[in-house]
């Protein structure tokens, strides 16, 4: 077996099922799943309508490259979506299976350890594992850069000249998981010129991009370098329609940026075999061509985010994220364990507890004493839990 398999450490959510081994929920009272970020609003019809009517075309083996109209549908997008931004939908686009296995795969692709020096792979903590894991089969190294109260952005500043040296690959997660933080254009421009300084490639994870308040967009990487008068050397962006559309089952999404490195992500997806079926991609064309279904979506979150944090501030110290279903609690006495322990035996709700999304570092561990609560679930439960958990730390 690969001896680098050994290296991998359990998901977050193993993690909470060994933690709550032997640890029941009252006796007919129903769980609350807010510990995973699975969305649960309804796929849009547009999606589906696409999907079933396409159904025929699965006697086609797809082309890894997909199809010429999906391609040109992101690039519309991205257009639309960050104020002109202008991509090349043929050299500047690769559809992938959702951001998830395209992060995974594409950290395997750019490092070399072969080439001396082990190379790093420096991330935001907490962190998705995603990126971990990716780095550890490469042959990397991972750094964590501690995201710390009140910005929760990485702390770039806590990392040392040796690592930047060694550095191959940033990672960025903005709208941020689990905080919901979002880098802002000076933000960006400060990582830039590290980059600059060191050589790096930038990869931006923007899963959460669409799921934002008051009208306040974050910022993407793509979008910030055209700003900033920068091209798209060493830069790519990620993004999926898990959250955007509801559709976390239609493993669909794509990869926007540097032509020379999605050339040779191509040339290895060819041979890992992630060729997106036509119908998903004809569904995923629907959905990328259609904003009515996404600013609904976001009215939804912004109704549960409007009717819960007022509930939470009545005995915690909490705010609106800047984007993301998330809520990032800080729980008292600091113990996210105990607090995810007491939800579940008391009232059968289920939260992550931040440690488990964070490494330990020399600073400590910058998730503990914090829980991650997903607004996934309709209003009435969300509403119901947030007055439960305050009832119980009243």
């Amino acid at each position: 077996m690969n001896p680098l398999l050994s290296q991998l450490k359990p998901y977050p959510f193993a993690r909470l099922r060994e933690a709550m081994q032997g640890l029941e929920a009252p006796k007919g009272v129903p769980a609350v799943p807010l510990h995973i970020g699975e969305p649960k609003h309804a796929t849009p019809k547009v999606i589906t309508d696409a999907l079933t009517a396409s159904l025929s075309e699965l006697e086609k083996y797809p082309l890894t490259a997909g199809l010429p109209e999906l391609h040109r549908a992101c690039a519309d997008w991205l257009a639309r979506r960050y104020d002109g931004l202008q991509v090349d939908p043929d050299t500047e686009i690769l559809p992938v299976l959702g951001s998830r296995e395209a992060l995974f795969s594409f950290i395997q692709t750019v490092l070399n350890p072969t080439a001396g020096t082990k190379p790093v792979v420096i991330s935001p903590n907490p962190f998705y594992q995603i990126y971990e894991g990716g780095t550890i089969l490469g042959g990397g190294e991972i750094y964590f850069a501690n995201c710390l109260a009140p910005s929760f952005n990485p702390d770039w500043s806590s990392v040392s000249d040796d690592i930047w040296q060694r550095a191959k690959m940033v990672l960025v997660c903005s709208p941020n998981n689990p905080s919901g933080s979002v880098l802002q254009l000076a933000d960006w421009q400060k990582l830039f010129v590290l980059q600059d300084k060191y050589g790096f490639v930038i990869a931006s994870d923007e899963c959460y991009s669409e799921i934002y308040f008051g009208g306040n967009k974050p910022v993407g990487g793509l979008q910030a370098a055209a700003q900033l008068g920068r091209g798209f050397d060493k830069l790519v962006m990620f993004t999926s329609l898990s959250k955007r559309s509801n559709v976390p089952g239609l493993r669909s999404g794509f990869v926007a940026g540097d032509a020379a490195l999605l050339k040779e992500f191509l040339l290895y997806r060819t041979y890992h075999g992630s060729a997106m079926s036509i119908p998903v991609q004809r569904a995923s064309i629907a959905a990328w061509n259609d904003e009515a279904h996404v600013i609904d979506n976001r009215r939804l979150y912004q109704e549960k985010f409007d009717k819960v944090i007022p509930i939470l501030r009545e005995v915690f110290d909490v705010d609106f994220p800047d984007a993301s279903f998330y809520v990032w609690l800080k729980v008292p006495a600091g113990d996210d364990l105990s607090f995810a322990k007491r939800l579940w035996t008391k009232a059968a709700i289920q939260v992550l507890p931040g440690r488990f999304l964070a490494r330990d570092t020399g600073q400590g561990n910058p998730a503990e004493g914090y829980v991650r609560i997903a607004l996934v679930a309709d209003v009435e439960t969300c509403v119901k839990a947030a007055k439960t958990i305050v009832a119980l730390y009243r």
